[in-house]
């Protein structure tokens, strides 16, 4: 499944910030069962801005991480908690298809 939300920076904190604080968070949080790897996307036209998305085996793995385990992942989500901005997109399954072109098209 894949948690996705949109993260807006703060005056006086930039997204390069965030970005250093979310690799060292998701390095302890990748380590928990069904975590499957963390991706970060700028919105374009938006410097203040990223779309974030993680990947998890199911939602029950991703509600049963437990990020209060490591001092530095709390130390981290909570300064992100007074810098950024966080809008929950939502909660994604897996595509039971997927529309993906031919190679040179038709």
């Amino acid at each position: 499944m894949k948690y996705i939300f949109q993260v807006r920076v703060k005056p006086g904190f930039s997204v390069e910030e965030y970005a250093r604080g979310w690799l060292e968070a998701s390095e302890i949080i990748q380590q928990t069962a069904g975590a499957r790897g963390t991706y970060l996307h700028r919105k374009i036209g938006h410097p203040d801005t990223v779309l974030a998305i993680a990947h998890w085996d199911s939602k029950a793995h991703r509600d049963a991480k437990d990020d209060s385990r490591s001092a530095r992942v709390k130390a981290i989500l909570a300064k992100h908690a007074n810098v950024c901005e966080v809008t929950v997109v939502g909660e994604f399954e897996e595509p039971e298809w997927q529309v993906v072109p031919e190679p040179g098209g038709q």
